[in-house]
């Protein structure tokens, strides 16, 4: 059986786990190497996962033997260059949100991987989701009617130090965070969203302001079609990370996601967690195993993907709606093609 030749840029958490699932609950790939500027973490990897090729730049990986294709973890500012790097070098790709941290760097990284030939998929692993995956099949169905609101909530346990806000390296909370609600939002509803309306704060910590970010948003949505949302994403909820959905029809609901039925719950530090998980690489295990299977399957099998560049642009429409609202304290419009 051929195996699909897979290299791994950036293993931090989210790039170490991309290369365990390959190297280990992927039969149709093999894992060839990993590269991060921070060599001596690739090696680490490499030396766990056993095998033999590490490297210090996407470039030198891409001149290893037997790599067909690249899934990229690597910090969000750098994904849309990696992609037109991978993209040259004639490797499909499947790359973390957000697919870029702007509309034109969106763009232009589209671009290259038409102009090469190449597939590309963008990491929402969220609707490989067992719970997300049924939801969307009963949306499908008409189960619900027609969809009229969308609610979500995404709340992270834990704080990010204040070193990675000065780094700088990844997006703002509605890139880095909301982005995976934006894209459900699209999905779920099976609509366009065409203006947002954000509400954001930095109140219990100031000084992230200073570093153009928040700590909190809520981002109501107009659809086209004439639905309405409404998404919540917080960064420091400390009791668990807390991730929920409804899609609200003419019919009825459906809730992804839920906390134990009991009169009344009381979520804090040391209790949430009982309920809740406490990562998303816990409460989305089997999502990541699922999405790198799938990847690979198609692109041995020349499947079409099933969340494509195009779905990271729509997201990524929304985000920068987002950011705009906030910015200018009120509606924005979503922005298509050449804006």
């Amino acid at each position: 059986m051929r195996k699909l030749g897979i290299g791994v840029l950036g293993v931090g958490d989210m790039g170490r786990r991309h290369a365990e699932n390959v190297r280990r609950l992927v039969p149709e790939a093999s894992l060839i190497a990993v590269a991060d500027p921070a060599i001596e973490r690739a090696c680490q990897v490499a030396a766990d996962l056993e095998i033999e090729h590490a490297f210090s730049s996407l470039e030198d990986m891409l001149g290893q033997r037997g790599i067909d294709c690249v899934i990229i973890a690597a910090p969000d500012k750098f994904h849309a260059q990696a992609i037109r790097t991978a993209a040259s070098a004639g490797k499909d790709i499947l790359s973390e949100k957000p697919l870029a941290l702007n509309l034109a760097d969106a763009r232009a990284a589209l671009d290259a991987v038409a102009a090469a030939g190449v597939r590309l998929q963008i990491g929402f692993m969220r609707r490989y989701d067992p719970g997300y995956a049924a939801a969307m099949k009963r949306v499908e169905a008409g189960e619900i009617g027609e969809p009229v609101i969308f609610k979500s909530i995404g709340r992270d346990r834990d704080a990010p130090p204040i070193a990675s806000y000065q780094a700088k390296l990844n997006g703002m909370l509605l890139y880095n965070n909301s982005i995976h609600d934006f894209d459900l939002a699209r999905w779920l509803m099976r609509d366009e969203v065409i203006e947002t309306h954000a509400y954001t704060t930095v109140a219990i910590r100031p000084e992230v302001a200073q570093y153009g970010d928040i700590v909190a948003s809520v981002v109501n949505l107009k659809y086209q079609r004439g639905a309405i949302g409404n998404i919540e994403s917080f960064v420091q909820a400390v009791y668990g990370y807390d991730i929920r959905t409804e899609i609200v029809g003419s019919k009825g609901s459906i809730l992804v996601g839920s906390l134990q039925q009991t009169p009344v719950t009381f979520l804090a530090k040391d209790g949430g967690t009982q309920l809740l998980a406490d990562h998303f690489l816990t409460r989305f295990e089997a999502a990541y195993v699922a999405e790198v299977r799938d990847f690979v399957h198609n692109i041995l099998n020349d499947r079409p993907l099933r969340v494509t560049g195009e779905d990271g642009l729509r997201a990524l429409e929304i985000a920068v709606a987002a950011e705009n609202s906030h910015l200018h304290s009120k509606p924005c419009s979503i922005c298509r093609n050449a804006c």
